[in-house]
């Protein structure tokens, strides 16, 4: 067991992800998902790159590429379920908890932030944003959005987001390396939030702007 945990610790790494994943298989791949999008202590997973790596194998049949996004999206859909309700339950201790190995209260604030910004599409647009996927259906708990719409959104984005990043992978993962696509495919995925960014800072800049002038 101690073994496993090592060999599993010690090729989470973008350019392990293969070797993790021929070791692990389906079940490696589940519970990744899973866990960086359910569990707090999830946040240092490597999931973009994890699921393209994972589609560049299964073009190779190592897995079948219908079954690995079925049981992804399941995967990533009742971990943000499990966040949420993670939220709910204990939301109001967790901002007071002191930083450790596996928490840091900065990623949960940017997040708070980052949901009060931009509110429910939250949820499908941090599908896509490292560490803030992991944190945003925690605060979604916290807030106490209505879980219906909340559910809506979790399936739509964890759908889009394994369905995406696998077949990337499944693709053109095999026509160039993969230290070369990773980073690619990381950049194209933070594409939406980069132009929530900027229509915000521009909409507050010409906010300033028409003040001054009064």
């Amino acid at each position: 067991m101690i073994d496993a945990i090592n060999f599993f610790f010690t090729h989470l790494s973008t350019q392990n992800l293969g070797q993790l994943i021929e070791w692990g298989g389906l079940t490696v791949l589940t519970i990744i998902v899973f866990s960086e999008t359910g569990l707090l202590v999830g946040f240092f997973l490597p999931g973009d790159s994890l699921l393209v790596t994972a589609g560049v194998l299964a073009s190779r049949g190592f897995i079948d590429i219908t079954t690995m996004i079925i049981v992804l999206c399941f995967a990533a859909v009742i971990g943000d379920a499990v966040g949420y309700w993670l939220g709910c339950r204990i939301g109001p201790k967790i901002f007071v908890r002191e930083d450790s190995r596996f928490f840091k209260k900065s990623h949960l604030i940017k997040t708070k932030e980052f949901y009060e910004k931009y509110g429910g599409k939250t949820i499908i647009i941090a599908r896509f944003v490292p560490i803030i996927r992991t944190f945003a259906p925690f605060i979604a708990g916290v807030a106490e959005m209505n879980y219906f719409r909340f559910a809506a959104y979790n399936i739509v984005g964890g759908i889009g987001w394994i369905t995406s990043m696998s077949m990337i992978g499944y693709f053109i993962g095999n026509k160039f390396p993969l230290k070369i696509v990773v980073p690619i495919v990381i950049f194209i995925s933070i594409l939406p939030i980069i132009y929530e960014f900027a229509k915000a800072w521009l909409e507050k800049k010409t906010l300033k702007q028409g003040e001054e002038n009064q």
